[in-house]
């Protein structure tokens, strides 16, 4: 009961984090360009993912190990640098870390539907989640009394669906190489990029930089590096759709976090396209055959 308990609450602490991390992204996107910000706060995740290593693969640390990583996490990390850069630009954009949040959630319903398209077995709830999730979506952009879907949408969207090939990724991958390791790499390889697109495409300064310091270091140090590790140790003895579920909740914390940090207010017509989106998120991530187990 202890070990589940303690899986529970490291998979929340790593939903909240990430949530907070849009805050994050938008106080940020303030100061600095979006290859900038992800640049360093993709490097700091790097760095501060070796102690985690050493510490809990300390007998595997070697070239042999890496070089078996390395083409995975390549892949993985150009994948992610294309979603990260535009979930900042789309975060950038909006100007809303609530809504970006539940937009770049819709990655978890597209991740099912994407498997389904590839010929795996799918729930029907899977379908009954994405019908919730396009409602919900209609009703977040819907404008007046017509829907619209601005330029930080649609570029929010784009990333989800890159999100969803990045889970693709790692899923065919991690189980026959150390997913630590892999995530080194790509975080590594997804920071290079965005340094070489910032010092090509953007004025780097380091007053701004400074300015966005805080944002960058919980960016990096926290939702990539302490994040990542608490859902390493979570998933360890947690159901992995019970995973996916509180995972989830993400989207539900860079609400509460823009609502409590940046007094960002939506319309109630915006808040019900959350809850949409959220119930959506859920369904797509439970099993029939699941439930039926649990009864």
């Amino acid at each position: 009961m202890k070990t589940k308990f303690k899986s529970t609450v490291l998979l929340f602490l790593t939903a909240m984090i990430w949530g907070f991390a849009f805050v994050a992204q938008r106080v940020g996107a303030e100061f600095v360009g979006a290859f900038t910000f992800n640049g360093i706060r993709f490097f700091l995740g790097f760095f501060s993912l070796i102690p985690v290593i050493l510490i809990f693969e300390k007998d595997k640390f070697n070239l042999e190990s890496f070089k078996k990583t390395f083409l995975p996490g390549l892949l993985a990390g150009v994948v992610l640098f294309i979603a990260s850069t535009l979930q900042q630009y789309g975060v950038e954009i909006t100007q809303s870390a609530g809504k970006a949040g539940f937009l770049t959630g819709l990655y978890t319903v597209l991740v099912p539907l994407m498997r389904f398209v590839m010929g795996k077995k799918t729930s029907v709830l899977t379908f009954v989640g994405a019908v919730f999730a396009v409602c919900g979506l209609f009703l977040l952009c819907m404008t007046g009394n017509d829907i619209s879907f601005g330029i930080g949408d649609i570029v929010l969207i784009i990333g989800a669906f890159f999100w969803a090939g990045h889970i693709l990724v790692v899923d065919k991958h991690v189980n026959n190489i150390s997913p630590l390791k892999f995530s080194l790499v790509q975080f590594f390889v997804c920071g290079l990029l965005s340094i070489v697109c910032a010092l090509i495409l953007e004025d780097i300064s380091i007053v701004a930089i400074k300015s966005a310091g805080i944002p960058i270091l919980y960016g990096g140090i926290m939702s990539v590096g302490v994040a990542y590790t608490c859902q390493i140790l979570g998933q360890r003895d947690a159901d992995p759709t019970f995973a996916s579920i509180v995972f989830s909740t993400e989207s539900v914390f860079s609400a509460i976090g823009g609502a409590l940090l940046l007094n960002e207010i939506m319309s109630g017509r915006g808040y019900l396209g959350c809850v949409l989106i959220f119930i959506g998120i859920v369904l797509s991530q439970l099993n029939i055959k699941t439930l039926k187990k649990s009864k």
